[in-house]
């Protein structure tokens, strides 16, 4: 451990003491696309302890642009991202323990996998998933760092409950609108420097110093050459519901949970079972073929073409319709045939 990490132990900050902290440490990334990938090689790279990497979809060539962990060869096995991470993760350090979590990120399952958790990164690509992080976060006291990317610009804030305000209180300051990067694309550096500052603040966490989190967002534009950090301590409101003196978490309910979700970057909509299943892979996959699909499956999932169409089944019975961005007819094509 003292070779391996020699150079951020001769780091002032960190030290013995602060290296023997982040290997103790535990921290869920949710996601496993651009950002997801970047922070999970860094902070493995770090010396991390124990890494949960949540993800719902699979590897693309079109990732490849950005996502820097993967391969052509994770391309061509249609790997899970989680999984394809976990492998990568263990060719650079064996010794991190690595949990690879298949699947959506609702509010119940989520819960299910903070068990121990000390650190939560945010690499989603949708403000629903971050805003169920956020009550996540505030009821059950772990601190989480917030990072999106589009084009050229980037911004990243770290939360931490009983102490800075929380991504609710905020909504009126911090810009959710505008282009995905379905519409704005998005460049490389741009993932990078948000992953730079999302590490950054993981490793003040891990090590606790408090004192060094930096209490201001963040929003930079590559391009343009505009850097600004806005201080936020003064936004935290008394009356929030996810932090505040009556906090109700709103977003934890089922109510405000969707059931459907179009794809950031490509017409791609992802359709939820309604309860909780376990599929069966290798028999939906004879099914399929069976009624005339071409499939090819692995044991994380099932790719079945027809007509044009192409869909892809996973485990818990999620599945991503390609092609489209229409829900009504992703939904169709959905209980064509799982019904």
């Amino acid at each position: 451990m003292k070779e391996r990490h020699s150079r951020q132990i001769l780091f002032a900050p960190i030290g013995e003491t602060g290296q023997l902290k982040i290997r103790r440490k535990h921290v869920l990334i949710l996601g496993a696309g651009a950002l997801g990938a970047a922070n999970a090689e860094a902070l493995t790279r770090a010396g991390v302890g124990k890494l949960t990497i949540v993800d719902r979809d699979y590897v693309e060539l079109s990732n490849l642009q950005r996502q820097q962990m993967y391969t052509e060869r994770d391309v061509e096995e249609r790997l899970p991202k989680a999984e394809a991470a976990k492998r990568h993760i263990r060719e650079i350090d064996h010794g991190v323990q690595v949990n690879a979590v298949i699947m959506d990120a609702t509010a119940q399952n989520l819960e299910r996998q903070l068990d121990a958790v000390d650190l939560i990164l945010d690499a989603t690509d949708n403000f629903e998933t971050r805003m169920i992080i956020n009550d996540l976060s505030q009821k059950l006291h772990i601190p989480w760092i917030y990072g999106a990317c589009v084009g050229s610009v980037g911004m990243t804030l770290p939360i931490v409950p009983g102490q800075t305000p929380c991504l609710h209180c905020l909504l009126k300051t911090i810009p959710i609108q505008g282009m995905t990067c379905d519409t704005g694309g998005i460049i490389s550096p741009a993932v990078t420097m948000v992953a730079a500052h999302q590490t950054a603040e993981a490793l003040k966490i891990l090590t606790e110093d408090w004192g060094a989190v930096r209490p201001a967002l963040v929003i930079f534009d590559l391009w343009r050459n505009q850097y600004q950090s806005v201080k936020l301590t003064k936004a935290k409101t008394k009356d929030c519901l996810s932090c505040g003196e009556q906090r109700s978490y709103p977003f934890l309910t089922r109510e405000n949970a969707t059931k459907t979700a179009i794809l950031c970057g490509r017409d791609t909509v992802q359709v939820r079972p309604p309860r909780p299943v376990k599929l069966q892979l290798e028999k939906l996959a004879k099914d399929l073929i069976g009624s005339g699909y071409v499939v090819t499956f692995n044991p994380f999932l099932v790719s079945c073409e027809k007509d044009g169409e192409r869909i892809v089944i996973f485990e818990d019975g999620r599945a991503l319709i390609h092609g489209t961005k229409d829900m009504i007819q992703a939904k169709a094509m959905y209980q064509s045939i799982l019904g």
